[in-house]
């Protein structure tokens, strides 16, 4: 499928855009906004709304479960996505060919996050935990592991609420309570900002914080096997953006931010945003941690860093501020100390607030939230 120039009016800010990566739901779009998680179906001409989940609060990070499914695809379709929202609470939205829109809240209170949680993923791997486990960060300096479906059996006490298609309650019902998902937290020394899974492996997270340090994290490591028993025990690979790291130290910058991603074709991969440049790693060629490659994107500081996941010689960077408008630059890996591609999405004040490289086969399409719109375009179409 070959998908248009075309854009969206939402009617409100939207603040998150994920693309769903699975084979089977590659047409699948989620938009998080002021106070609902909608579910789009890309064609090739617009977006069509498939399902409306309403938080009551701002999203702040969206993840597709690997299950979910598109109706093109089967009609025993599923839409299955973690959110997490401003008031640091985490939710499981499913919607099914047959069942209305069901919430289920988890991880507030006291055994959840205590800051905006920046970023969240499923479990990656090829077996039954990669729809079983949820990892999240947050600028509590926590990377908190849910486990979906806990053996131990603590009820959280509110049903998950459903949504009538129709928007009334006149079909609505409360399913049964589950067990509420119970989480293994490992604790970092600054707050942190994205967190990546890989399809290759189950057991580690690509961890990036905010002062220019990325960690292959191993959760599934016992501490209490280990000679430290600390939290050092689960880092596998320690990646430093020297640039960064300095600038924090000698507080040269007043906004400290990252970005970090794992490329999905090579677990050995990793690419970052930090400030006005941009890092690639080689894990099979540490360099004692330091980037293979390293070049500039915005100079006023970068945004959003997000690999192709159907050309993986392409990543994208978007700019962190408004000074240039909504832009994007879209490098190639094969030619790095190359210009990269610049595309002006809209002109000031507008500024692009996320974005994410749609999983559609072809030519690679880009879907870009700024202030009340989102546009989808393949590249190379302004």
């Amino acid at each position: 499928m070959d998908a248009g120039v075309f854009r969206l009016n939402h009617g409100s800010d939207v603040y998150v855009v994920r693309s769903c990566c699975n084979e089977d739901g590659a047409d699948l779009l989620a938009l998080g906004g002021e106070h609902s998680v909608e579910v789009f179906q890309i064609n090739t001409t617009s977006l069509k709304r498939l399902a409306t989940f309403h938080i009551g609060s701002r999203i702040t990070a969206l993840a597709w479960s690997p299950r979910s499914t598109s109706p093109t695809r089967s009609d025993d379709w599923i839409f299955e996505i973690a959110a997490a929202s401003a008031d640091f609470g985490l939710h499981l939205l499913t919607k099914k060919a047959s069942d209305a829109e069901s919430m289920f809240p988890f991880g507030g209170g006291l055994s959840g996050h205590h800051g905006k949680i920046n970023d969240i993923c499923f479990c990656g791997g090829r077996n039954e935990d990669i729809i079983r486990y949820v990892a999240s960060v947050s600028d509590d300096k926590m990377l908190m592991v849910w486990d979906l479906n806990p053996t131990l059996d603590i009820c959280s006490g509110v049903p998950s609420p459903v949504r009538s298609p129709r928007g009334d309650d006149s079909s609505s019902s409360s399913p049964l309570p589950r067990p509420q998902p119970t989480a293994y937290a490992i604790a970092f020394s600054h707050p942190l900002t994205t967190v990546n899974s890989h399809p290759s492996s189950s057991k580690e997270f690509l961890v990036s914080d905010c002062r220019g340090s990325v960690f292959v994290t191993d959760w599934r490591t016992d501490p209490e096997q280990t000679e430290q028993g600390s939290w050092r025990h689960s880092i596998v690979v320690e990646l430093n953006e020297s640039r960064a790291l300095s600038d924090s130290l000698t507080a040269t910058t007043s906004q400290w931010s990252g970005f970090a991603a794992w490329r999905r074709d090579s677990a050995d991969i990793v690419g970052a945003s930090y400030g006005p440049r941009f890092s690639i790693w080689d894990l099979s060629k540490l360099r004692g941690g330091k980037p293979l490659h390293t070049g500039t994107s915005f100079p006023e500081g970068g945004h959003s860093f997000r690999w192709c996941s159907t050309n993986p010689d392409y990543f994208a960077i978007s700019a962190h501020s408004n000074t240039r408008g909504a832009v994007i630059h879209v490098h190639n890996v094969g030619y790095l100390q190359a210009q990269p591609s610049v595309i002006n999405v809209a002109p000031r004040p507008h500024y692009i607030r996320d974005f994410d490289f749609v999983a559609l086969h072809g030519q690679p399409v880009l879907a870009v939230a700024f202030g009340h719109q989102v546009a989808v375009f393949p590249l190379g179409d302004d």
